[in-house]
């Protein structure tokens, strides 16, 4: 096995874990914890959840991110950037870039802060918007994972 195909592998593993997570949150975990009866539950079980997956996620967009590098770095694809044909490598670069954003910057520094307060003081509104927010991540992760996919094996 040669180390595009190594790199290949975890890079697919590496998302599996990533988007599988987002879609467990946004689809499973934030409506379960939303009909919760007692609001400090609500925040408590989500705080609990995110910590534990917060990490997870992490490792898995570094992961994602070292893999897709090193896959670039092995065939020298950096100019099928400037092809309009390969439109879907801007897409996944754009959607990695953005959580990683999210999970390395804005979450720690801001956002963990900023819910929780929202979530005290109107939890209703807090969780409406977080799950708003989680499923326009998920669809664009979607199409992100579609577009490579089919990318990757000639189909655009």
């Amino acid at each position: 096995m040669d180390l595009y195909t190594l790199a290949r592998a975890v890079h697919i593993l590496a998302l599996v874990h990533w988007i599988g997570g987002v879609a467990m949150v946004t689809l499973v975990i934030l409506p379960a914890v939303m009909r919760l009866a007692q609001a400090e539950d609500r925040l408590a079980t989500f705080e609990a959840v995110e910590a534990r997956f917060g990490v997870q996620a992490r490792v898995s967009t570094l992961v994602a991110g070292l893999s897709g590098l090193w896959m670039l770095w092995e065939t020298d694809g950096w100019r099928l950037f400037s092809d309009p044909g390969h439109w879907w490598l801007h897409l996944m670069v754009a959607v990695w870039a953005l959580f990683t954003l999210v999970l390395f910057v804005l979450e720690p520094l801001v956002l963990h802060r900023w819910f929780h307060a929202r979530a005290v003081a109107a939890p209703e509104a807090a969780f409406l918007l977080v799950l708003r927010l989680h499923r326009v991540l998920l669809a664009l992760s979607g199409i992100a994972v579609a577009a490579g996919v089919l990318g990757a094996h000639g189909g655009l």
